[in-house]
């Protein structure tokens, strides 16, 4: 076998055997990455990306970096951005500048850096990847208000450092740093129309072809790499490293549209993302020196700490003068700010670039990059979730219910839970669901909860319970198998499935890894969306000591199907097939009957 094919295919099987190493040890993938990277590379000397790859090594880089901030786009829905509240503004505005600032004076003072290299080491640390934020944010369970800040400002902060970056490297390094401040405008004018223009139309090109069907199904996710492709090269042509901004443009655009689904499109992605940073953390790490100086040098080592002990602190403390967030809240965000893959790749290709013009020091600058985010990880993944019991920030009990579905009797279902202080999220793929239910102000999301993406970017954090409620069986199965790592076996619940009081689920998953079958074995979707049709709906029935369960049947016969009880405390005990139902006094019965006024 050729040497250069069986390294090629090593890169592959490690880092996908890396990624399912961290799933089995619920760890944040990029630790163990890094680890073979260094393993390969300067450990073993098995892997040598520089003489494996050439001259092509820049150019996969730069477009792998390409692809993965495209996908980080595609998690920028700006409708979104515009309801996520002042803290986060703040966390990447003036937060972003704090990180700036202070990480450049740091660079300078501690590790002697030119003023250039420590401007572009400031911009690029200003990432703090949401693939290594929210995996730590579903372990440790914070609360709403500290949990959607973090996990918003890493979505938001991936583009914003990246261009950044680019902005600063053209101006410093490419004109010479003698720029005036109209040159400085016209650099970033021609980023923004070469970068964002171009990532408009390449996004306004692709929804036409899917809108005209120009193209079948199984060609949209190439056409769309296709152009992906397009709007980096040609945005790169126009002004070098335009195109990170294009991409990231362009992933935003079609996110935040609502002509044409882009479902397809981002299921595509991630399975190419899972690949791309399997490889690419990998190769950047085997490129890095296992015993590199800058590791134990005492000025990289004070770098990292001022950098995690006073920069991150002032960023957070500055951006939320004046909120609702308590001082603990604020320390617990503090307290999260883990670099992850974008801040390695943007900064190995900006170290690729300054070795090619001549200028020393790039090497450096991946390096401190890469002890940057080995330390956060590990630092912020070992710690956080201690600190957050300890502030009394993380949630102790979740009382929230997480519904995929949202069919009318399903709105109906929330719209009561929620009228009893029950906190309900509705997830559904059908836009028309979702858009009924935004009306009557539920939370809903429209996405399908059966992609890895989903899991990133939604929030969990006050979701307690599971319920699948859709006219689908196999995909409420698949959504109680898929979510189960975030919810407990026992909170995991699915609609029975047609047949189920016959022992069998054809098509699907079997018994043991679905969900516990709600309410009565013949509570199929069928049952219930017929019953509604029928006049019958959602009721509340407040138990006493007087009317009781008992007097709750005779009034409403044996038909009527309870649903679940909420307890004085708020919590909602679920009825499940085949449990024993013993509400009582005290509690609030919610059930569904025929008649529609009563006690």
């Amino acid at each position: 076998m050729d040497f250069s094919l069986a390294v090629l295919a090593s890169i592959v099987v490690v880092g996908i055997a890396m990624q399912w190493l961290a799933w089995r040890m619920r760890m944040p993938s990029i630790f163990l990455l890094l680890l073979a990277g260094f393993v390969l590379g300067s450990g073993t000397h098995w892997l040598n990306p520089d003489e494996l790859f050439g001259a092509a090594l820049f150019p996969i880089i730069s477009l792998s970096v390409a692809v993965i901030l495209f996908e980080g786009g595609l998690s920028l829905d700006i409708a979104e951005l515009r309801k996520i509240g002042t803290v986060v503004r703040r966390l990447i505005t003036w937060g972003t500048l704090v990180t700036w600032a202070g990480a450049t004076w740091a660079a300078v003072t501690f590790l002697q850096m030119d003023f250039e290299l420590a401007l572009l080491l400031g911009a690029v640390l200003i990432v703090t990847g949401p693939t290594v934020i929210i995996p730590m944010l579903r372990q440790i369970r914070p609360k709403a208000q500290v949990a959607s800040p973090i996990r918003w400002e890493g979505i938001v902060n991936d583009p914003i450092g990246a261009i950044l970056a680019v902005l600063v490297f053209d101006i410093m390094f490419l004109s010479g740093g003698d720029l005036t401040w109209v040159g400085v405008g016209q650099e970033v004018g021609k980023a923004i129309i070469a970068g964002g223009g171009l990532g408009l139309l390449c996004a306004w090109i692709l929804v036409v072809v899917l809108e005209k069907f120009w193209v079948p199904d199984f060609l949209q996710s190439p056409v769309t790499l296709g152009l992906v492709m397009v709007a980096f090269s040609a945005a790169d042509a126009v002004l070098p490293d335009a195109g990170l901004l294009a991409v990231t443009v362009m992933g935003s655009a079609l996110a935040s549209q609502k002509r044409v689904p882009v479902e397809r499109i981002t299921q595509f992605k991630e399975n190419l993302r899972v690949l791309l940073i399997s490889g690419l953390f990998v190769i950047l790490a085997a490129r890095l020196p296992l015993a590199d100086p800058v590791y134990t040098d005492p000025r990289s080592i004070l770098f990292v700490g001022f950098l995690i002990l006073v920069i991150r602190p002032a960023g957070v403390f500055l951006s939320t003068i004046g909120t609702k967030l308590t001082f603990k809240e604020r320390v617990f965000i503090s307290w999260m700010a883990p670099r992850g893959i974008v801040a390695a790749a943007v900064a190995s290709v900006f170290a690729l670039e300054l070795h090619e013009i001549g200028y020393e020091g790039g090497d450096r600058l991946a390096s401190i990059v890469f002890m940057v985010i080995i330390v956060t990880v590990a630092l912020y993944g070992l710690t956080a979730g201690p600190l957050a019991k300890w502030l009394g920030v993380a949630l102790t009990k979740r009382e929230g219910l997480f519904i995929v579905g949202a069919s009318p009797w399903v709105v109906r279902l929330a719209e009561v839970l929620k009228e009893k202080g029950i906190p309900v999220s509705l997830v559904d793929s059908n836009w028309n669901n979702v858009r009924a239910a935004k009306k009557i102000g539920l939370r809903a999301d429209y996405a399908n909860v059966l992609s890895d993406a989903f899991e990133e970017n939604h929030d969990f954090a006050n979701s307690g319970r599971l319920l699948a409620l859709t006219p689908n069986d196999e995909v409420n199965a698949l959504a109680t198998y898929h979510l189960r790592e975030i919810f407990d076996g026992a909170d995991v619940y699915q609609l029975p499935p047609e047949g189920a009081s016959r022992g069998r689920l054809a098509g699907s998953l079997p018994r043991h890894l679905q969900g516990r079958f709600l309410f009565a074995e013949n509570a199929t979707w069928k049952e219930l969306a017929d019953r509604f049709e029928n006049g019958w709906t959602v009721k509340t029935t407040s138990l006493t000591a007087e009317f009781g369960y008992e007097e709750f049947r005779e009034r409403y016969g044996e038909d009527a199907l309870p649903l679940m009880a909420i307890e004085s405390s708020g919590h909602a005990v679920i009825f499940t097939a085949g449990g024993e139902r013993r509400p009582t006094a005290g509690q609030t019965l919610v059930s569904i009957v025929k008649e529609t006024t009563g006690t």
